[in-house]
């Protein structure tokens, strides 16, 4: 996935809406494009967020000018016409949320995100807004729906996201944050490793943060979309690498139960003394996971538990009691991904009891595989 336009009204694509555009100036390449290549190399989907349905109101300070100072009364590049394809024009006084309400600049943003669409014809489209002006937000996503329909031959493949809960007709974005169950659409979780950007000193996510956060969102319905921090170059730092990697190493042995799985009857259980924290933006930093997390994920009839920290001793599944109207069946057999030993386990009455396995893989996020009798 590439980010297309940021709040800056500078394209990362080749562009004939106007020049200020990666293509034309800048690194002159047509970044948009490169990464297109590049996924469809890796037989990968490709992703494009668009930013730009905030740029209207946010340059509106480009018309203005410093107060005071030297420079007081001084017009700032917004109110040279030159500069009016990058700036926009100057909005009403009231125009001033997230999304402008003006129909020149709705139309404007039409006008661009199509462009996109019939240039790369993404798989799948963001917005970093609520769903955007109305009939014209509409317009634009009928004819991205149409245009992928087209080219795969007559069956909608394409995604669109928006910060906005979908009731179906999209898949809902949440920005660094999570649910507090399963949603009954499919929903995102958008975040990143670090910050949005590279900047020294910053403090990236541990390998296992990710993927707890990972088996969480899977578990409620929802997908990750990880942001890779890069350097201005382009280059991954060492740092950088070792977490990847070590993500790379725990999906190898464990993506089963997260690729093509879905939600099970419940998501999860959490310790007792566990902090309730609601769904929406911005609260990851507020959701601790430990070895008395556990979640689920299904695949046909077999289902996976995973836990989310190293376990001190015995693990208790209490979802899986054979008292429990959730499992209808008794367990035949328990897993663990990752291993050939053999497990020690018993269903009683209020539990599955797990004995701790004698070797743990080199992760802290552990997988059961459990099936029941047919």
């Amino acid at each position: 996935m590439s980010m297309g336009s940021h709040h800056d009204d500078f394209f990362l694509w080749n562009s004939k809406i106007h020049k200020w555009n990666a293509a034309n100036m800048g690194p002159k390449k047509d970044v948009l494009g490169l990464w297109q290549k590049a996924a469809k190399k890796e037989g990968l989907r490709f992703g494009v967020s668009e930013h730009l349905g905030a740029s209207y109101t946010w340059f509106q300070a480009s018309h203005q000018a410093d107060k005071n100072g030297p420079m007081a009364g001084v017009p700032y590049d917004g109110a040279d016409s030159k500069y009016e394809d990058l700036y926009h024009k100057k909005a009403a006084a009231s125009d001033n949320d997230w999304l402008t309400n003006d129909p020149d600049n709705q139309q404007e943003w039409l006008n661009s995100i199509k462009e996109l669409i019939d240039n790369y014809h993404p798989d799948l489209l963001y917005s970093d807004s609520m769903f955007p002006f109305g009939d014209v937000g509409r317009k634009m996503v009928s004819h991205f729906y149409n245009e992928d329909i087209k080219k795969n031959g007559g069956k909608l493949e394409a995604v669109y996201n928006c910060k906005q809960p979908s009731k179906g007709m999209w898949v809902e974005d949440l920005e660094r944050g999570v649910k507090d169950t399963i949603n009954q659409f499919p929903w995102q979780t958008d975040t990143s490793i670090g910050d949005w950007y590279y900047r020294t000193g910053q403090k990236y996510k541990s390998s296992t943060e990710i993927i707890q956060m990972l088996v969480d969102i899977v578990s409620k319905n929802g997908n990750l979309l990880i942001n890779v921090v890069q350097t201005p170059e382009g280059d991954l730092e060492p740092d950088m690498l070792k977490i990847l990697d070590e993500i790379g190493k725990w999906t190898a042995v464990n993506g089963e139960g997260i690729y093509g799985t879905r939600p099970w009857k419940l998501y999860g259980e959490k310790p007792a003394d566990a902090k309730m924290v609601l769904a929406g933006n911005f609260n990851e930093e507020k959701v601790k996971y430990s070895a008395k997390d556990i979640r689920f994920t299904q695949k046909g009839d077999i289902l996976y538990a995973f836990c989310l920290g190293t376990p001190a001793g015995t693990i208790r599944i209490n979802s899986l009691g054979k008292n429990s109207k959730l499992a209808q069946n008794a367990v035949v057999s328990v897993s663990l991904l990752g291993s050939d030993e053999k497990l020690v386990w018993k269903q009683e009455q209020t539990g599955l009891v797990i004995s701790k396995p004698v070797i743990l893989p080199d992760w802290q996020v552990i997988t059961f595989k459990i099936k029941f009798k047919n």
